[in-house]
């Protein structure tokens, strides 16, 4: 018999429920890392343990890489692993400190003149990369890289000097941005949600919300999705959906889409659970590994969404 007081022991999902599925998919086929935060996300897990596995990613110069982010292979830290790294640290509410002081360190070191960062450092040449990155010796600035970093140090207001010449290269290229993709858009969205100056983050994401919807940029039918094109470059069928914007209700780009609209993206990604528990990749599948470590990060994402808009308990 259990002692008076005694603290309940952690509440497990109901058997055949999405979020057990998930779970017994997270046990069979992840990392460690994504494991740990499965079980701080669901199962009260502690983020020291999610903090320790993080570790084995990262490298002297501040940044992180082996295979962090699963397209881009090898040891060498690049600013997309980096960025995979604070989402985790931001997670677990531990984005500041000394830590993050070196991460600044190394973005600063990488950064081009006007404080953004390149999407591939070319440290990365000689090692796998999935086909659709390139390599080059000169890589341009890019919103897609910088935004989200950006916003995650703005949001756990962390103050470098780095950040001031890259919050305004977000700036000038989020209110420039005419023709875009989704994966843009999402990084736009990043910054935005996070950006200091709330009254110019609303303004400029009233903006992206009319270009998102003007370009057929988000399928809102999804049973129709022949009516939306898919992005040059990217995998046949790989559209994005209302919910791939505004991944929780406070994200400015939850206006952009109405009730309806939400709801039936949202039905959408809960359908999407497969027969094993977990989510699937929309993207190009290249390698075996990239796609089978992908997809408990795709899972637990989709949980957190589905989670922030009230669609189950865990």
């Amino acid at each position: 018999m259990a002692e008076t007081g005694a603290s309940p022991l952690p509440s497990t999902p109901p058997a055949r429920s999405p979020l057990f599925r998930a779970e017994q998919f997270v046990w069979l086929t992840a990392r460690v890392l994504e494991q740990r935060l499965f079980a701080y996300h669901f199962l009260h897990g502690t983020p020291d343990a999610v903090e320790a596995a993080l570790d084995a990613y990262r490298n002297e110069d501040g940044g992180y890489g082996h295979a962090l982010e699963p397209d881009l292979r090898g040891p060498v830290s690049q600013p997309l692993h980096t960025a995979h790294a604070l989402r985790v640290l931001d997670a677990i509410g531990r984005c500041g400190g000394q830590r993050v002081e070196r991460v600044c360190r190394y973005l600063t070191s990488i950064s081009a003149a006007d404080g953004a960062l390149p999407a591939i450092h070319p440290s990365q040449r000689g090692y796998p990369v999935a086909p659709f990155v390139p390599v080059v010796d000169d890589p341009p600035s890019e919103l897609l890289a910088t935004g989200p970093v950006v916003g995650l140090l703005h949001r756990n207001e962390v103050w470098h000097a780095w950040l001031f010449r890259a919050t305004d290269f977000c700036w000038q290229a989020v209110e420039s941005l005419e023709k875009s993709h989704p994966y843009e858009v999402e990084a736009a969205v990043a910054f935005l949600d996070s950006a200091p100056d709330r009254s110019r983050a609303e303004a400029a994401a009233d903006r992206l919300g009319r270009l998102v919807r003007e370009q057929r940029l988000a399928a809102l039918d999804p049973d129709r999705l022949g009516m939306y094109p898919v992005a040059s470059g990217y995998a046949p069928g790989e559209h994005h959906f209302p919910h791939d914007f505004a991944r929780t209700p406070e994200s400015l780009a939850r206006a952009w889409f109405t009730d309806d609209e939400m709801a039936r993206s949202l039905d959408h990604l809960a359908a999407e659970q497969q027969n094993d528990g977990g989510w699937p990749i929309r993207w190009q599948r290249w390698a075996p590994a990239p796609a089978l470590e992908a997809r408990p990060l795709v899972t637990i994402e989709a949980l957190r969404t589905l989670r922030a808009y009230g669609r189950f308990v865990g």
